[in-house]
């Protein structure tokens, strides 16, 4: 069942002929347990869009449902303000108030509602011990950490069990160690309490971490949705291939095309590549992630040969560039490399022609 239906939504900055398209009709589906994450780069739409769905924003056209209950059309001038909307909202500066305890700043919501302070501190006390804050119920947010701040964040947006809670970008605040602490805790707490969440990030790795359907946004537009793998496996542009991952793109000319087949000249060598894109032209370009280049000193068949430029050290491996003129390949290698030429072996199924 979907619990957020999006239709056809139209929405711009501006009005007349100065108005500027931000949403230029999105449609989504967000159903009951799943999570579902905006990806895309800046000025792509993906935090209008689910400001729209919030009630923050006000589109132009298109329809939003939360469940069976219409909350905007276009058409029929219907829009209920945020307030009405019963969503639950992780703001990317977590918006606390710095004047109220981690437990007053729960019970907000709870107290707007009107709610019996009985059962407003049995609420508060529940969703607390769920996220590990239980406590730190008296504390103020100036006495949290900030890993400890964004679960009070959280459990302010939970507190009133709301059909779908919405993130935006709920880990950019937070250090690099921290972040990936946190993402493991955000992902484990919305599999464990069955949660339906819509979050907006630009990081690729966080959104394949934590989502369990990717809908990655160009330029007020889906490029393309699918589950993380299949994102990241099986792209359908260069766009998509380019932003989900860390890439070498090498000019390339197809010689010859048969299917999902396609001989490709690169550095003046003929290899075997996958046409991803069913446009692909004569000058293509070819693409491979950086941890599929094999990296060895014999002659290879699908291969390009290149010197060692320089090698960094990443901890777990080293990541090594190889340079002539204006060809240039990175790869990875578990030990540091010796100077020299190398040759590059580019396995026909990941080197991708679009």
């Amino acid at each position: 069942m979907n619990v957020l239906t999006v239709n056809d939504l139209h929405l711009d900055y501006g009005s007349g002929a100065s108005a500027n398209p931000i949403l230029k009709g999105v449609s989504m589906h967000l159903q009951r347990g799943e999570v579902v994450a905006l990806l895309g780069p800046s000025g792509s739409g993906k935090t209008t869009l689910l400001r729209a769905v919030a009630g923050l924003e006000s589109p132009k056209a298109g329809t939003i449902d939360i469940g069976e209950r219409r909350v905007f059309d276009g058409a029929r001038k219907l829009e209920l303000p945020a307030e009405e909307r019963n969503l639950g909202l992780v703001f990317q500066s977590y918006a606390l108030w710095p004047h109220k305890t981690v437990a007053d700043n729960v019970a907000y919501g709870l107290k707007l509602r009107r709610m019996g302070s009985s059962e407003i501190a049995a609420k508060v006390k529940e969703v607390l011990a769920q996220l590990g804050l239980g406590h730190l119920g008296e504390r103020f947010p100036h006495q949290l950490s900030g890993g400890q701040q964004q679960r009070v964040a959280i459990a302010r947006a939970l507190v009133y069990n709301p059909p779908v809670i919405l993130l935006d970008e709920p880990l950019s605040n937070l250090d690099a160690k921290l972040r990936e602490e946190a993402r493991a805790f955000l992902r484990e707490l919305i599999v464990r309490l069955g949660l339906s969440a819509l979050m907006v990030t630009h990081d690729q790795a966080e959104a394949m971490a934590i989502s369990d359907r990717i809908l990655l946004l160009n330029n007020g537009k889906i490029e393309q949705q699918g589950t993380p793998q299949s994102m990241y496996e099986a792209p359908d542009t260069l766009f998509t291939a380019e932003f989900m991952g860390s890439n070498n793109r090498l000019p390339a000319q197809v010689v010859q095309r048969s299917g999902a087949g396609a001989r490709v000249r690169v550095e003046g060598r003929e290899l075997n590549a996958t046409v991803r894109s069913m446009d692909a032209a004569a000058d293509a370009k070819a693409l491979i992630r950086v941890e599929e280049v094999r990296i060895g000193r014999t002659p290879v068949d699908n291969g390009i040969q290149l010197p060692l430029s320089t090698c960094m050290y990443l901890g777990d491996r080293w990541e090594c560039l190889f340079k002539s003129g204006e060809s240039s390949v990175r790869a990875y290698s578990k030990g540091r490399i010796d100077p020299g030429n190398y040759w590059l072996e580019m396995p026909a199924e990941k080197l991708w022609v679009f």
